[in-house]
């Protein structure tokens, strides 16, 4: 899964071969080659981080714990400090921004974010984990991968399911030429291990954490791993510990249906606006009809069935995808107009060198990290079973992580996620996340007994902290600013409960705050 911030994330995009820093450049041989030394912090170069007045700096790390005298990479670290005297200084926040792929160094300006000046006690320290952005090396296999022109998903022919499978299989052979050796050390498990290295490298004996989407199953893991280390984390939009990664994919099938039919039902609530019916079955029937029609004429030439489910996948994640979603879709329909709907999949899917960064870095974690079905047939069965009943993005979903049916590293099982040792941590979710469905925030609660959870009530946006929702946001402060979480209440549910950011204004294009998301979380096509 992958959540990047507009404004707060930046991801490089320029072309980067997989250069790793050979193990001659290590201490003699017989010596510790994984002394962590502390962070060299210089001016950013990059022009966005750099008018944020962020810091930046690297951290050496082995490319293999085992080996710690072999080959070394490159974590691309970024930090914004605190600005309290130093007595009411609290430490460092590390932030993950979900993925797995995000790009995180943007990701030191979120303190800014947090309320009531709660974030300025803290070290924000951003980073690109191993494989992302500007860590060395990067991981890119084919950059022309996620452009236009794909099959459609259903593969209701055997020549479009024979062409996804040899689409797939030659991304996971790209993957192993350009990778090699990192493939096989990608695990959820390997970046717990980069945590420890940069905590070390930052001097501090705990680390506070905040992670969003995948990144809460990065924080899971390493408070399983190093429960002494915790000091607060807090963790938006769970990744459900018992469900990882196959299973996961298929209960967000079935979420994200439900959720392209809330706002479905929007875009007809405001049909004097988007003119697509006035019911949500209408629009429904003409979105389908749109698909069908697609496969055999793309709008401009490009967008085919494949990149409309990719454009229409935004709203159910995010409310913030609603209003511009509606209009594009809407003045292809009524005017034939293609630039709306090619624009939103362009925003997403940029035809640059290196693109496909996060998408290869997605597969290289979740491919490893837990098996997968081996044949064939177990895949083909559960979709279509579940594609019947959830027909809107399954079939999207499952050739998106097809390639790990092929994939040259070998998955091992995942870590028992256990949080009996963890100190109190905040946990929240919206009722009706798609991405990260719900039942997997109660299933943390359940493994972490001192945590709480704050529900953002039939809310359908996926990871929506500090978006500007006060309930939860001013909650977020306390936590940070004395630890203070929500009396944690008997049974099987939330802890406290919020009313959910609201929709947009219809017809008019979203206010989207500095944290907005710029790009979906997937596991998506």
């Amino acid at each position: 899964m992958k959540r990047i911030w507009a404004a707060a994330s930046v991801v490089a995009l320029g072309a980067a071969s997989i250069a790793i820093t050979p193990a001659a450049a290590a201490p003699p041989h017989g010596t510790s080659n994984h002394r962590t030394r502390p962070i060299a912090w210089s001016p950013c170069t990059d022009i966005t981080l750099k008018a944020q007045g962020v810091e930046c700096g690297t951290v050496t790390v082995p490319m293999d714990y085992a080996k710690p005298d072999g080959t070394k990479i490159e974590l691309a670290v970024a930090r914004i400090k605190h600005t309290v005297p130093a007595d009411k200084y609290q430490g460092v926040v590390l932030v993950n921004p979900g993925g797995p792929g995000g790009a995180g160094r943007g990701m030191a300006s979120l303190g800014a974010k947090v309320p009531k000046s709660a974030g300025d006690a803290y070290d924000w320290i951003g980073y690109d984990p191993r494989g992302v952005g500007a860590s060395k090396p990067k991981l890119t296999c084919d950059s022309d991968y996620a452009g236009y022109r794909r099959p459609a998903y259903v593969p209701v022919t055997a020549a479009l399911e024979d062409a996804w499978h040899a689409k797939t299989r030659q991304y996971a052979a790209d993957c192993a030429r350009a990778g090699g050796a990192l493939l096989h050390h990608m695990r959820t498990e390997d970046s717990v291990r980069d945590m420890e290295s940069i905590r070390k490298a930052l001097g501090v004996d705990q680390i506070n954490f905040y992670g969003f989407s995948y990144g809460t199953y990065l924080g899971q893991v390493y408070a399983t791993k190093h429960p002494d280390r915790v000091r607060r984390m807090v963790l938006d939009g769970n990744v459900n510990p018992g469900r990882v990664w196959y299973r996961s994919n298929l209960d967000q099938d079935v979420a994200f249906d439900r959720n392209i039919k809330i706002y479905f039902r929007w875009l007809a609530k405001h049909d004097d606006v988007y003119h697509l019916g006035k019911t949500g079955p209408d629009v429904e029937k003409l979105y389908n009809r749109q698909l069908a029609e697609l496969a055999t004429k793309p709008a401009g030439g490009v967008i085919g069935p494949a990149e409309l489910t990719d454009v229409f996948l935004q709203p159910g994640y995010y409310i913030f995808a609603w209003e511009k979603t509606g209009r594009a879709f809407s003045e292809w329909v009524t005017k034939k107009d293609p630039a709306g709907l090619k624009a939103l999949f362009d925003e997403d899917n940029p035809q640059e060198p290196g693109a496909d960064n996060n998408y290869a870095v997605y597969l290289a974690v979740q491919c490893t990290d837990a098996p997968w079905p081996a044949k064939w047939a177990t895949w083909s069965k559960e979709n279509w079973k579940i594609y019947h009943r959830a027909p809107f993005e399954t079939w999207g979903n499952a050739w998106y992580n097809a390639p790990c049916r092929h994939w040259a590293a070998k998955a091992d099982e995942p870590v028992r996620v256990d949080g009996a040792k963890v100190p109190p941590i905040l946990l929240l979710s919206e009722t009706l996340d798609a991405a990260t469905p719900f039942a997997g925030s109660l299933e943390v609660r359940r493994r972490f007994p001192r945590a709480a959870l704050i529900e953002g009530v039939n809310g359908t946006t996926h990871a929506g902290s500090l978006f500007g929702n006060s309930c939860v946001d001013d909650a977020i402060a306390d936590y940070l600013a004395t630890g203070a979480l929500p009396r944690r209440v008997p049974g099987d549910r939330s802890d406290k409960q919020c009313a959910p950011l609201p929709p947009p204004e219809a017809g008019h294009p979203a206010m989207r705050s500095a944290a907005a998301p710029s790009d979906v979380l997937r596991l998506q096509p």
